[in-house]
């Protein structure tokens, strides 16, 4: 993954590497069953061996006898991507073409991956959140005289202390969404001499608990030493020490959802 703002992510930083693919010879009828008895896939790479020949859709399929091989029905004129490519040129691909999955290939036509335009719009939501990382460390540094450094690892859910005591119903169910489908951006955590806190991604964690997940990825904060954090405090103060004792607000909408009803209404 890529770590820092100024860095254009590439292709080869998002793409999914185990790909399922189909062979030439195969037939409409085996292949609409892996089809259906995938996890969402509505197309495969045509691969003899490594090289691309092709893509089936399950729109190819549908006119198509179940007997009938795959080159004669899979699409040849093919869109793809290169590991090297820049995701924004990427997802502008994407965008033009109306293609939802684009076959990864190397120099000599070898299939090394696959793009997708969720992909595309997690990697836009990931590199908002290193921005986040490097103003709250500074200012860690800043007010607390401390040193710090930035790791990114897999934390536990039943090690992090929230430190904020509500979270709204409505944001809840998009967080859930984007879980389920590998949208959501890291934590930050604040390691604070082995206290792990949770500064930013409590909607996260608490739609991630409801899932029965039990780690997440996270930008974490280390502190050189142990400080007197404000967010440790209202954490004491609220009686916060565990997910579930972040409260799930059903009676107000998160401010975003207000502001854009405030702003339906005005356009009414």
């Amino acid at each position: 993954m890529v770590d820092r703002v100024d860095e254009k992510p590439q292709v080869r930083d998002y793409m999914t590497r185990d790909v399922e693919t189909v062979s030439p010879d195969e037939t409409v009828g085996v292949v609409a069953r892996r089809m259906a008895e995938s996890d969402g896939h509505g197309g495969f790479p045509v691969c003899d061996g490594r090289r691309v020949e092709g893509f089936v859709a399950a729109r190819d399929l549908l006119l198509a006898g179940d007997n009938e091989p795959i080159f004669k029905v899979m699409t040849r004129d093919l869109v793809v991507a290169h590991p090297d490519m820049e995701i924004t040129d990427v997802g502008r691909v994407i965008l033009r073409s109306g293609i939802q999955r684009l076959p990864v290939v190397d120099d000599a036509g070898n299939l090394v991956g696959i793009i997708s335009n969720a992909d595309v719009i997690r990697s836009h939501i990931e590199r908002a959140t290193p921005g986040k990382v490097d103003k709250l460390m500074q200012t860690l540094q800043n007010i607390h005289d401390v040193g710090a450094s930035e790791e990114r690892r897999t934390v536990e859910l039943a090690a992090l202390r929230p430190t904020q005591s509500k979270v709204y119903s409505d944001e809840l169910e998009g967080r859930s969404y984007e879980l389920e489908n590998g949208l959501a951006e890291p934590l930050v955590v604040i390691d604070n001499a082995g206290e792990l806190l949770l500064a930013d991604g409590h909607h996260r964690v608490k739609a991630a608990h409801k899932l029965g997940i039990e780690e997440m990825d996270a930008y974490v904060i280390v502190l050189d030493e142990r400080v007197q954090l404000g967010m440790a405090e209202t954490a004491e103060k609220e009686d916060l020490h565990a997910i579930e004792d972040i409260q799930e607000v059903d009676y107000a909408h998160h401010p975003l959802v207000e502001t854009t009803h405030r702003l339906q209404e005005g356009e009414r």
